[in-house]
């Protein structure tokens, strides 16, 4: 493989495992969010803002993570031939099966940049009684997806090279 290819790869692991093992700990922060939510309600007054923000929490949380996940191959897979394939059939198979993936990617980048360009032109707002503004979470969004394709599209390099029987390293 060109050294401009094993490059991207190294760099674009190199990122999105960094940022997997930093995003993580967000589950920290949902758990303190779901906590003070449970408090408030039992001693406080009831805040109107923890249920939503959990969700943001979680949805940045899940769609950040989502690429490192993808590195780690711990994502659900139906293995009823495929862990019976020697690694080189594996990777011939992945470097066609990764297209449906990319034609997901594509689609959700594609309405998560439409949505988020709308929340941002309009200031679009949640329906809630907090009211937050919905553009940051979409753009977490993007990020999280871009990162997934770009994370795929090692991946599939990755493969293709293991395909043609020279591996990278």
């Amino acid at each position: 493989m060109p050294e401009a290819v094993k490059r991207y790869i190294w760099f674009v692991d190199g990122f999105n495992r960094r940022l997997g093992r930093i995003v993580m700990y967000g589950i920290f922060v949902l758990m303190g969010i779901l906590l003070y939510s449970s408090l408030s309600k039992a001693f406080l007054l009831p805040a109107n803002w923890t249920l939503e923000m959990a969700q943001f929490v979680m949805a940045g949380y899940y769609i950040l993570g989502g690429a490192y996940s993808l590195q780690l191959d711990s994502h659900v897979r139906m293995d009823l031939v495929y862990g019976q394939f020697s690694p080189r059939t594996k990777a011939i198979f992945d470097v066609f099966t990764i297209f449906m993936l990319f034609v997901y990617l594509f689609f959700l980048l594609y309405g998560g940049v439409s949505s988020t360009t709308y929340a941002l032109e309009f200031n679009e707002t949640s329906y809630s009684s907090w009211s937050p503004y919905m553009a940051p979470i979409k753009i977490i969004m993007v990020v999280g997806i871009l990162l997934t394709f770009l994370q795929a599209t090692s991946i599939f390099l990755k493969d293709l090279a293991v395909a043609i029987g020279r591996p990278i390293a």
